[in-house]
């Protein structure tokens, strides 16, 4: 099973432009759509909806429009009760997948709803084969906490902890990245990370994010749009943070496809351009994607390999819309073989 943990989920919805985006104008929506989301619960509705069992821990009455939402999609959730209605993002799609989105800044928890967030995580994920923490932090949230979070997840695992996946940016991404934690005393199970650290066992981030890991971790690279453009130049970010302590980089580079980095090798994923409707969630759905490869056994280019058709598909869809396995096409992504440095 593979937990996913939302901080800060939203109530999506996506409003589709007959045209480009007019600023300071009336426009008419050709449609709107509204979906549970959050880059988490994103991540379990598209394991859901490819047969993999996964679980969606979040914050969130029992009667919020999120959780309902889930509920009539089917994917499966725990949640702690609070007082504060969750946010609502919006997504303004023009014809082409060109998306503007405004998102909220969510509901305030205190320390103690935050600890209580936590422990219903720990207990949620037991026996899980991994845990994807992903998303942004809800305002008051320490900077640190989801390297403190993935702490906890392996002191309690005590050798058997899942994997631990981060999907987030800014401060939060990068505190995952130099929290160092406690010294590997050679118990270690995540992939190459260590005993007690708060270091993930992947990132998945996007080629601005991975440029700000990689000078993170010491590395100089180029600009984030550079980075999307090349490939090998991405490649060799990713490496950078490996080196760092981190099991895997799986960086989405936009139309440009993907590259996987592990202390092993590095590979380019790429798929017949498609005709995008909407971005969002598309990183979540290769998120999803990679997790589901790994998950039946895959080699990590076959991971790679799903990641792209899943983000592939899921561009190609309306509104954060997520594809189902059988909506993808593993078979026309070419892999190639990169260098690390």
């Amino acid at each position: 099973m593979i937990v996913t943990f939302t901080a800060n989920p939203s109530l999506d919805r996506t409003v589709a432009l007959p045209g480009q985006l007019q600023r300071g104008e009336v426009q008419r929506a050709v449609s709107v759509r509204q979906e549970s989301g959050g880059k988490g619960v994103n991540v379990s509705r598209a394991l859901v909806a490819s047969g993999l069992e996964s679980l969606a821990v979040l914050p969130g009455s029992d009667s919020d429009p999120v959780l309902a939402g889930l509920r009539e999609s089917g994917v499966p959730f725990v949640s702690l009760p609070i007082d504060e209605p969750l946010r609502t993002n919006v997504a303004l799609t023009e014809p082409g997948g060109v998306t503007t989105k405004i998102n909220e800044p969510g509901p305030v928890l205190a320390a103690d709803q935050q600890e209580a967030l936590i422990k219903l995580l720990l207990e949620s994920s037991r026996g899980a084969g991994w845990v994807v923490l992903a998303g942004s932090l809800p305002p008051g949230f320490p900077e640190n906490f989801y390297a403190t979070v993935a702490r906890r997840i392996r002191e309690a695992g005590n050798g058997t902890a899942p994997l631990i996946a981060v999907d987030s940016s800014g401060a939060p991404l990068a505190a995952a990245l130099t929290d160092a934690g406690t010294p590997d005393d050679g118990t270690g199970t995540g992939g190459g990370t260590t005993t007690g650290s708060g270091k993930p066992d992947l990132l998945k981030p996007n080629a601005e994010e991975l440029a700000e890991l990689a000078a993170a971790a010491g590395f100089t690279p180029a600009s984030g749009d550079e980075l999307e453009a090349d490939p090998a130049a991405a490649a060799a970010a990713a490496a950078a943070v490996v080196r760092s302590g981190v099991g895997a980089v799986l960086a989405t580079l936009g139309s440009k496809g993907a590259v996987l980095v592990t202390a092993d090798g590095a590979w380019l994923a790429t798929h017949p351009p498609v005709a995008a409707v909407s971005t969002v969630g598309a990183g979540d759905s290769a998120l999803a994607g990679y997790l589901l490869a790994h998950s039946r056994g895959a080699a990590p280019a076959d991971c790679l390999r799903q990641a792209v058709a899943h983000g592939a598909a899921a561009a190609s869809l309306p509104g954060s819309t997520v594809p189902a396995v059988n909506q993808t096409t593993p078979d026309a992504v070419t892999i190639t073989a990169l260098r690390k440095d």
